[in-house]
């Protein structure tokens, strides 16, 4: 007899190893990026993707608005090639993270997307910080 659960056998050790690994080298999530910037030692730069009056409104302390419709290889110029950028947008119900990632790895840049979003950092009970918008 199958369940829903078993209907479809789990997949080889192997098998769970490479997606998880995948996973893992393209996501992250807020409590390891907020032990990160906690501490000081954050090997990555953290951007907020949503616009500008969203960032406003809340975002995560140390996150830089960086709406990903902006990004191109002018506006990245600043970093080096091999920062790693931590995206993040709204939350699960946004693709504005899987946008940013997908455009900074179109430009060469190694990138994983923070799961959760703002959604995520206030469920972990983490703060946000809110920004005056520029007159």
């Amino acid at each position: 007899m199958s369940t829903r659960v078993t209907e479809n056998a789990a997949a080889a050790s192997e098998v769970a190893l490479s997606h998880f690994r995948a996973r893992l080298q393209l996501e992250t999530d807020c409590s390891d990026v907020q032990a990160d910037l906690a501490s000081g030692v954050a090997e990555f730069v953290l951007l907020d993707v949503r616009g500008p009056n969203a960032f406003a409104r809340g975002h995560a302390e140390g996150a830089i608005n960086f709406p990903y419709g902006e990004m191109n290889e002018g506006t990245l110029a600043k970093w080096p090639m091999d920062t790693l950028f931590v995206v993040y947008c709204a939350g699960p119900h946004c693709n504005g993270a899987d946008k940013a990632a997908y455009k900074l790895a179109q430009l060469g840049r190694p990138v994983k997307v923070m799961i959760g979003g703002v959604t995520g950092w206030i469920d972990e009970g983490f703060e946000l910080v809110s920004a005056e918008l520029a007159a």
